[in-house]
């Protein structure tokens, strides 16, 4: 295992399992045939989410809620709209404390902002739901640690909606890589950049204005943590970031508060180099303010291959793992022809219906990634299985924005991410 001479890594405490408190690595609960789930903030990511919902079989929406009541019964009226029985509506600040009451409801749906994910969550699993949280989940590592340990409590399925890793490309390579393809995969690469423009929220932006480090990695860190077999066959080891000057952030505040401010803390440009137990590595980066296209920056570098997402789909494999492929190779070192690439992504395609695929395409104008990670989390349930994603998931996903913070604060010194399985695994 790599030492590090150099410099003692930063470290960040991990508080001690409850007596009579277990994991939750592969819970699977009682299979919930008829799946009844709620919503809490139907603003415009809740909407679509509702919509979505209503396209599964055999789920009954039974709440939606909102602080605004007009949200909540627009929610309502939507649900009705598309043939469904109409849900009950909550509106107000503590209103999902009241909907959390409601009797044979499974799972909670939460698309609040970043800043509510978290008392919502806990309280919902208090209340014995099972609870979907949209991305990011938890922001501090102590908001972390107490939705694993309230997970782990009460037994409750917890899984962020991180809708990147149902990318058609992305699990299709992540199925080429299961199967060698490309040899041992030694690096990945993710990423989230493009100018929000008028996406932004004056929420949001406050919070950009007061934290650096990679505050929203985990469309760039989930995909390659499956990749990895992150806390099943590896797990992640420490982390250096570092980041730019805010050249544009000032810029951008005024833009969208309509005041100036004197300082901003986060970088146009944050770079964070994650290192694995068996000495993998994973670069994120993150830049929401600088022009340029929509990329999540996705790569893949294996030992006898390479997969590309962005600008365009590109595959390289070594003669071996084309040959494996059924896909013939003149040259060793070339990537694949539209043709070959056409029929490898066709043959490790994700295990969806052409049906499955066109809903889903005409649900979510990104491919269908967001339906296709509804669907399996909703299958999940109702089959009384494990689920794609767990809690500790999202604790590895999530914990990136406050330990790169940690590590730009100390002039990139590494920082070790703990385990939030407690295995106790060697370091």
């Amino acid at each position: 295992m790599e030492t590090m001479s150099a410099t003692h890594p930063l470290e960040t405490p991990v508080p001690t399992r409850a007596a009579g408190q277990r994991d939750v690595l592969s819970l699977a609960l009682p299979p919930m045939p008829l799946l009844q789930v709620a919503f809490v903030g139907v603003g415009a990511r809740g909407q679509m989410a509702v919509t979505r919902w209503c396209h599964i079989p055999n789920v009954q929406i039974v709440a939606v809620c909102d602080v605004s009541r007009q949200a909540a019964e627009e929610a309502a009226q939507h649900v009705e709209q598309l043939g469904k029985p109409r849900p009950t509506a909550y509106w107000g600040e503590n209103a999902y404390r009241q909907l959390c009451q409601q009797q044979g409801l499974n799972l909670v749906y939460v698309c609040t902002d970043w800043l509510s994910h978290v008392p919502i969550a806990l309280h919902a699993m208090r209340c014995g739901k099972c609870v979907a949280v949209e991305v990011p989940a938890a922001l501090t590592l102590d908001h972390i640690w107490q939705l694993v340990d309230t997970a782990e409590r009460t037994q409750q399925h917890c899984m962020m909606l991180e809708n990147a890793v149902y990318d058609h490309f992305e699990m299709a390579v992540r199925e080429m890589a299961r199967e060698g393809l490309f040899g041992e995969v030694v690096h990945v690469e993710g990423g989230y950049a493009h100018p929000i423009g008028h996406r932004w929220t004056p929420w949001r932006m406050e919070y950009n204005r007061l934290t650096c480090g990679d505050v929203y990695p985990t469309h760039s860190i989930g995909p390659a943590c499956q990749l990895l077999g992150i806390h099943r066959t590896d797990h992640l080891h420490y982390l250096t970031a570092m980041h730019t000057a805010p050249i544009l952030g000032k810029e951008v505040y005024k833009e969208v508060m309509g005041k100036a401010c004197d300082s901003f803390a986060n970088g146009d440009q944050t770079s964070t180099m994650i290192r694995t137990m068996k000495g993998k590595t994973i670069l994120i980066q993150h830049n929401v303010m600088t022009p340029r296209p929509y990329s999540r920056m996705f790569q893949v570098v294996g030992t006898r291959g390479y997969a590309t997402k962005y600008p365009i789909h590109d595959v390289l494999l070594h003669n071996n793992s084309a040959a494996k492929a059924g896909i013939e190779l003149n040259d060793d070192n070339t990537p694949l022809s539209t043709p070959q690439l056409e029929k490898l992504l066709s043959r490790y395609a994700p295990p969806f219906s052409r049906e499955t695929i066109n809903l889903a395409k005409q649900l979510d104008s990104r491919g269908g990634m967001s339906y296709f990670m509804d669907l399996r989390l909703a299958q999940g349930l109702q089959q009384g299985l494990p689920l794609d994603m767990d809690v500790y998931d999202l604790a590895e996903w999530c914990c990136i924005a406050e330990l790169s913070k940690l590590s730009i604060e100390h002039g990139s010194m590494p920082v070790m991410i703990p385990d939030f399985t407690r295995r106790n695994v060697l370091r």
